[in-house]
């Protein structure tokens, strides 16, 4: 089977490329065109479609399920500069760790001589649930995380890099401040035990999605609740991982009574709203057994 493969910006042909088979998956293409026709982008940076204006086609898919015969054409759009997804959620997460430490130590030269009054104990708890939040993550970024994709744009890096470590500048310097005042000590232990819940039942679940997917390859199943109790909230949502996110964040903003961390709450929030609907959209697509009781990410409303 031989496949034209054309620039998706110029139109201008690449050359031909021959394929093993109608049955190849989209996913094994881009290593296959590079390899023959060196002038093109890294596979890393391919996005194949059949159509000059067409849609990305999915790495699931196959030339056969497309209806794609010998002589027909592909077309390539360069993705621009990759980076690794490890690497850009190493960076998004550690500069977090290291931004709230920096405040949390009180350095003069941000609050002054009042850096030298006494920190709170709820200060003390915020710090360390921040601590607790982002070397879990990093640790499963490292352990746990197996991604389907191994790149992204560059550019994502910049703009994920902002986010977090702007966010965390901004809640960290209120919640260390000096003139900092504590809820009462009743709200900040409930909602320190809200945000240990929450954190366990987020990895648990991350835990559920890592083995969902063997290692190496790109399989896709239909989540499902294990042993672990954390996990029954597979049986209500979608992403039960970005629910639990949302708790720790409602939780953590509880236990400060800081306006910065609520915003930060309601900024993630909104993001992996928007995220998990777009899972949810796709699960239900890809799976025709797929559960209907199912909601994204808020049990029986959304």
């Amino acid at each position: 089977m031989e496949l034209e493969i054309l620039n998706a910006k110029t139109s201008k042909p690449y050359g031909k490329v021959k394929v093993p088979s109608a049955a190849t998956p989209i996913g094994d293409l881009p290593a296959l065109i590079h390899k023959s026709l060196k002038q093109t982008p890294d596979a890393n940076r391919q996005s194949l479609r059949l159509e000059l204006k067409g849609k990305s086609l999915k790495d699931t898919d196959t030339l056969e399920s497309l209806s794609v015969r010998s002589g027909d054409k592909v077309y390539i759009k360069d993705l621009g500069p990759q980076i690794g997804w490890k690497t850009v959620f190493l960076a998004e997460y550690a500069g977090p760790l290291i931004v709230y430490l920096i405040f949390y130590f009180r350095p003069e030269l941000v609050y002054g001589k009042a850096a030298s009054l006494p920190i709170t104990l709820t200060t003390h708890i915020a710090a360390g649930c921040y601590t607790v939040h982002y070397v879990k993550r990093l640790l499963e970024t490292i352990f746990v995380h197996r991604f389907s994709h191994a790149t992204m744009p560059l550019r994502n890096l910049f703009k994920n890099c902002t986010y977090y470590w702007g966010f965390t500048a901004y809640v960290s310097y209120h919640v260390n401040h000096p003139q900092f005042t504590s809820p009462c000590m009743c709200t900040v232990w409930a909602a320190l035990a809200a945000f240990a819940l929450c954190e366990l039942g987020n990895f648990s679940v991350h835990i559920a999605l890592r083995n969902l997917r063997p290692p190496g390859t790109k399989v896709r199943k239909i989540p499902m609740p294990d042993s672990n109790p954390f996990t029954q909230l597979f049986n209500f949502v979608s992403c039960p991982n970005y629910t639990y996110e949302i708790g720790a964040w409602v939780s953590f903003s509880v236990l400060t009574s800081c306006l910065a961390a609520y915003l930060f709450a309601f900024a993630g929030a909104f993001q992996m709203t928007v995220w998990a609907m777009a899972k949810h959209r796709n699960y239900r697509n890809g799976f025709k057994d797929y559960p209907r009781q199912r909601r994204s990410i808020f049990p029986f409303v959304l």
